[in-house]
């Protein structure tokens, strides 16, 4: 195959996982918005109209590791199918429901296994095909599509709440995933290696796949480095979560914005994500560039990523001051649109830099288990619960910020490098390890 023909088929990859995180972000955005209304509807309390986001987040999670599974093996075709179908249904049932158990039980199981199906695959395809210096890049325009979902769909979702109320909202909702997601799944392709093709950035010497070591899940998590990276993300996951889902109700209740201009500001990290989604993978790779070791490179944009975080979090704090709220409010989105654009895939790209290619669908749909099993469910109740407990998103706050700081502290401490047991073993006597 010509070179042509080949960055062609990447780039349909990048387009397919581009649509994959557009519908994955969608849930998460809009849930933010639609909490309100849904509860206040219903006659819920916050914390448990976040209860359903967080059990859907236990179900993503335990799909994702099958997900990863189906990569490795299959390609990501199946897995965008099947989340199309599983999705949309999540949002069709949950329109329809009556009763508070309903919602538990259709939410979290439709949405969970529906939006499990997306990020291991998305995140890892990407993977496949660009390393080195060309993955944060391309995994930047991929990941744009979460900003792009955060400020088309919540804009969306808002007239429609305001003159019809939140079961028609996600009646639409339900029909722009599927279509979405079906369109992933007919521009989807096979790892490189099904058509003879090396990934896109390799350096002089470096292995392909195939050349790769077959690393077990035993030996990938006998090393600090997938650990290091699970704690590192699980924590900015539960600060970020927290954000995501509680902000919109922090500045009604806390900040006293209406429900309009609140929506608005949150829109306003989507639109700021458009900008830093991309411009941030183009500064990780040229850190990769200026290193020439990769995983130095992702462990030091894991470190700035808190950062960010936490600086984001003192200025939604700052921003309950009289007169200073949209303006601090405005930098605040800003700093968390920076963070988002480094820390998901970030975390990805440092596993694939230490662990490399050929199984790291196993390995990430694993540490992806683990984190999204433990951070969304987490962040988003402790969100709601702290509000509910003290009457202010203050504490709530507080915590995430708390969270971030734990996260910068452990990527500071990440090796640059991974080796399996059985490897030191064969060297130690003599023998190659294969």
């Amino acid at each position: 195959m010509d070179e042509k023909s080949a960055k062609r088929i990447g780039y349909m990859v990048v387009a397919a996982s581009f649509l994959a995180v557009f519908c994955l972000f969608g849930y998460r955005s809009t849930f933010s918005v639609l909490q309100g209304p849904m509860a206040k509807d219903m006659g819920w309390t916050t914390s448990q109209t976040s209860l359903g986001y967080s059990l859907m987040m236990t179900v993503y999670a335990i799909t994702a590791f099958f997900s990863g599974m189906i990569i490795d093996r299959w390609g990501n075709r199946p897995a965008y199918l099947i989340g199309a179908v599983f999705a949309a249904l999540g949002y069709l049932l949950t329109s329809k429901v009556q009763a508070y158990w309903q919602y538990l039980l259709v939410y979290a199981l439709f949405a969970g296994i529906g939006t499990g199906m997306l990020w291991v695959s998305s995140t890892v395809s990407v993977r496949k095909w660009y390393v080195g210096r060309t993955y944060a890049t391309m995994w930047g325009i991929a990941f744009a599509g979460a900003p792009i979902a955060q400020v088309v769909l919540s804009l969306g979702v808002k007239p429609i709440l305001l003159s019809t109320g939140w079961r028609a909202a996600m009646e639409i909702l339900a029909i722009v995933v599927f279509v979405a997601l079906i369109l992933a799944g007919i521009l989807a392709r096979k790892n490189p290696e099904g058509y003879g093709l090396k990934p896109f950035g390799l350096t002089p010497g470096a292995s392909a796949a195939k050349d790769e070591y077959n690393w077990s899940l035993k030996e990938a998590f006998g090393n600090y480095a997938i650990w290091g990276t699970i704690l590192a993300f699980l924590t900015a996951m539960v600060a970020e979560f927290l954000v995501w889902t509680q902000v919109v109700r922090f500045w009604t209740e806390d900040a006293k914005l209406d429900l309009s201009t609140a929506t608005n500001l949150y829109v306003a990290i989507g639109l700021a994500g458009i900008i830093t989604m991309p411009l941030m993978g183009v500064v990780a790779d040229k850190l990769v560039a200026k290193f020439g070791i990769e995983s130095k490179a992702r462990k030091t944009m894991l470190i700035i990523a808190p950062l960010c975080g936490i600086a984001a979090c003192i200025l939604l704090l700052v921003s309950l001051t009289p007169g200073a709220t949209i303006a601090a409010g405005l930098i605040a989105c800003i700093l968390f649109a920076v963070y988002w654009a480094i820390e998901p895939g970030g975390c990805a790209g440092y596993a694939g830099s230490v662990y490399g290619r050929k199984t790291l669908g196993k390995i990430w749909g694993f540490a992806t288990l683990i984190v999204m099993g433990i951070g969304p469910a987490v962040g988003s109740f402790m969100g709601g619960y702290l509000f509910d407990v003290s009457g202010t998103y203050r504490y709530s706050i507080i915590f995430a910020l708390s969270a971030f700081v734990i996260s910068a502290i452990v990527a500071s401490t990440l090796p640059l490098a991974a080796q399996p047991k059985s490897a030191v073993v064969k060297a130690a006597e003599g023998a190659p390890a294969d």
